[in-house]
């Protein structure tokens, strides 16, 4: 799931319409008739994102809620943080601990970026690595010099993958490609559905882990079946692996061996390791170069990149280590929520997947998006404790999804500290939901 704002996908926004005529303000998630939509969505968003900056406990603080001084710290100055308050991304590996600065500065892609590269080379066991602004690009690119080189411009992929939901149609109408379906189910394809699949296609494309729907993985024999059922069609095999990094755990695999499954794989820099932004595309040497040729046709060939570049190894030097503990302690959050919803009356939740496959997950549960996102905001503005940082997407009359991602602060929380903060939660929640029915 490449580039596009951390929330879940849906025609409804987490911090959008409230209830019709309910008196309104500044800082009020309840819609007033003469503010738009959009002026709604604005306000609750901005209030959320200041309660998330302001609580004292969470269980993740991404840097790119900070201020841009505050983002820029850390890469100067060890002592400081994420630059919201918390310990996540860069802060303790300062640019000068994983590059030389006394080296010229990068100029169309050499120096510090080129040093990028190889490093994400070696990570994934690929003979080459090529530095994307981003991952549609670096995604669009791959699928593009595959296309040409089977000579089948249909790309076989899910439904909600990334392309297929997020990105305009980008494949068919910038890159002339044509992406085909293999299944609409909340799950990866089976080896099945591609054996059975009605026509040609000349790549593969797996979205790892399917964000939306649920971040969600298949185990390790079925992925290998899964590759195993395109070559039997002659078709090659991409990785969609903007949060590759974190699969390792579900796996019980290294990252290079997971890699090795395709011909080629796409890795983000913003999301799990909370750099800048930007993108690598992995695999054959032959391949890559031909991929840095259509980054420079589509724009992608940067004066110079140095600050995202320092940010990527900044964040391969902390957080990739750090990703094994924060899937560890996702699944004891995840339990716990699970345990709290059901002890304080919740009608029906779900928590997907029950176990999560990596350190984010979603929560599902049987009330309206608006009431959801003004209690999670009323809890952190009133005790300092966020448990639902993300927005609410509607997924019907009175039914809403969240995400629910843990990071470095998330690792402070006990089992019975999330249970707390659930029952909590569920006292402001129904509260909200009496208050707007009377």
């Amino acid at each position: 799931m490449s580039e596009r704002p951390e929330s879940p996908s849906s025609t409804a926004s987490p911090d959008g319409p409230a209830n019709p005529g309910s008196p309104a303000g500044p800082d009020s998630p309840e819609r007033n008739e003469d503010v738009t939509l959009d002026e709604e969505r604005r306000r609750r968003r901005a209030r959320r994102v200041r309660a998330h900056r302001a609580a004292g406990r969470v269980l993740a603080r991404p840097g790119h809620l900070g201020t841009l001084r505050e983002r820029l710290a850390p890469l100067v100055d060890a002592s400081i943080g994420n630059g919201t308050g918390g310990t996540a991304g860069t802060g303790a590996n300062p640019a000068h601990a994983v590059y030389d600065l006394d080296e010229r500065v990068d100029v169309y892609g050499n120096g510090v970026v080129a040093a990028l590269e190889e490093r994400v080379a070696r990570l994934l066991g690929t003979e080459a690595a090529a530095f994307f602004p981003s991952g549609t690009m670096a995604q669009q690119v791959a699928l593009r010099c595959w296309a040409g080189r089977t000579g089948n411009p249909a790309v076989a992929l899910h439904a909600l993958s990334h392309p297929a939901v997020h990105e305009r149609d980008a494949l068919s109408q910038v890159s002339g490609l044509r992406p085909v379906r293999l299944t609409a189910e909340p799950r990866l394809p089976t080896a099945a559905e591609v054996r059975a699949f009605p026509e040609p296609f000349g790549t593969l494309m797996l979205e790892l882990p399917l964000r939306d729907a649920g971040f969600v993985l298949p185990t390790w024999r079925e992925l290998t079946e899964l590759v195993g059922a395109a070559r039997e069609r002659d078709a090659v095999v991409h990785f969609d692996g903007a949060r590759l990094w974190e699969t390792t755990v579900h796996f019980g695999r290294p990252l290079a061996e997971i890699a090795d499954l395709a011909d080629s794989v796409y890795v983000s820099f913003y999301k799990s390791l909370d750099g800048f932004g930007g993108a690598a595309l992995a695999g054959p040497a032959s391949l890559v170069e031909e991929a840095r040729t259509w980054r420079h046709r589509y724009g992608g060939q940067i004066f110079q990149q140095f600050p995202t570049a320092l940010s990527a190894l900044a964040g391969l030097d902390r957080e990739l280590p750090r990703l094994p503990g924060y899937v560890a302690q996702a699944r004891l959050v995840a339990e716990a929520l699970r345990e709290g919803l059901a002890a304080a009356g919740v009608p029906w939740s779900r928590v997907h997947p029950e176990r999560p496959h990596t350190h984010e997950f979603q929560v599902w549960l049987p009330y309206d998006a608006d009431v959801l996102a003004e209690a999670a905001i009323a809890q952190a503005e009133e005790t300092g404790t966020l448990l639902f940082d993300g927005h609410w997407d509607a997924r019907g009359p009175g039914l809403a999804v969240t995400e629910v991602g843990v990071r470095g602060e998330g690792l402070e929380w006990s089992d019975q500290d999330v249970r707390a903060a659930v029952a909590d939660f569920v006292a402001r929640l129904t509260g909200e939901a009496g208050a707007r029915r009377g």
